[in-house]
């Protein structure tokens, strides 16, 4: 025992010069909630939750003046339980790349990391990772596109007055192409951030053979500062899906506008009230979804703070959405909210550091 705790030390001494030299930093997410769940049918149970808890190292280079490379490494970690939501054989689960950027011209990666598309809802995104998150209503089925994508090249143009523009291109899904398979997808993104308005608009298509099929999308998110305590956004997303080995029932349930319209209002300085309203309009009969959220939620610091949420979703018969099925690890899979009125309550923590 003494030699392995010897050999610990001397490993750790010799590591800890070489993070120091390459400017690399060690962060990470503690997101846990208590989660009462009631599918509005026969499930009604309370849960704890690990939301989208990650653990992840990052850092950068100046080669010269105008030049520098940087990277990221990033995991999911489960607070709940301790086992993976997905694929337990990988550490880079989340988004893990590397690249260089200039002085003038913008930024290069290359890896696996959330596509323009993905990262465009942030404007609009009160309630991410939480019981009432908006991607319980736009990443349904099969036509979803809340993603990171394998095999990803990505540029980012410098910002020049407030605009910037990102476009990726996945130039196919696995290790390797598979001969006469188009699994690649393109992802773009215009956005806008100065004074009291923040704006991204987004457009992705994804080829046949990815994993899903083929499909597109266009979204676009918004908010504006009416004071310096009270946020309006708005959300918009069409999705079409057009895989041709899906059935037309599948398609056609897939296929959906979805609206979104909330407010954030801060009646103390750590302290706001939230609320947000969605609709999902699906090209199926009788499979449309309504979705409202309100929460509060309080910063004790810059690193932690703690939330309440009460969501509710609202379904036509002909679908079965929650508010709880998305970036959270309590998802009871005999949960069945077909044509039923799901909602959640939580009480939640989270601890950046």
């Amino acid at each position: 025992m003494k030699k392995k705790l010897i050999a610990l030390v001397v490993g750790a001494a010799a590591v800890m010069p070489a993070m120091a030299m390459a400017d690399v930093t060690v962060y990470g997410r503690a997101h846990v909630s208590t989660d009462f769940l009631d599918d509005g049918a026969d499930y009604s149970e309370t849960n704890i939750s690990s939301n989208s808890s990650r653990l992840g190292f990052k850092g950068d280079h100046q080669i010269n003046p105008n030049l520098k490379a940087f990277f990221q490494i990033e995991q999911q970690i489960n607070f709940s339980s301790g086992s993976s939501d997905g694929d337990s054989t990988n550490f880079a689960t989340r988004d893990t790349f590397v690249g260089v950027a200039g002085t003038n011209w913008g930024a290069v990666q290359l890896g696996r990391f959330d596509s323009p598309f993905k990262v465009a809802r942030g404007p609009a995104n009160l309630f991410g990772d939480q019981v009432g998150d908006m991607r319980n209503l736009t990443r349904v089925g099969n036509a979803r596109f809340d993603e990171r994508y394998d095999n990803t090249v990505q540029y980012t143009t410098p910002s020049l007055g407030g605009f910037n523009i990102k476009l990726a291109y996945s130039v196919y899904e696995g290790q390797s192409v598979v001969e006469d398979e188009d699994s690649d997808a393109f992802s773009a993104s215009l956005n806008y951030a100065a004074g009291p308005f923040e704006g991204s608009l987004a457009y992705e298509t994804a080829e046949a053979d990815t994993g899903r099929g083929e499909r597109d999308g266009l979204r676009a998110a918004a908010a504006y500062k009416l004071t310096d305590a009270f946020k309006m956004v708005g959300f918009y997303q069409t999705v079409e899906y057009d895989d041709s080995d899906a059935t037309a029932d599948q398609r056609d349930l897939w296929t959906a506008d979805v609206y979104g319209l909330g407010g954030e209002f801060k009646f103390a300085p750590n302290t706001a009230l939230k609320a947000m309203y969605m609709t999902r309009d699906a090209d199926a009969d009788n499979a449309d979804s309504d979705m409202w959220v309100v929460g509060i939620e309080h910063k004790l610091d810059k690193a932690v703070r703690v939330y309440a949420n009460y969501a509710v979703v609202d379904n036509d018969d002909n679908v079965a959405l929650t508010p709880w099925s998305q970036a959270r690890s309590a998802d009871p899979d005999d949960a069945d909210a077909s044509g039923e009125k799901a909602t959640g309550f939580t009480v939640g923590l989270r601890y950046d550091f």
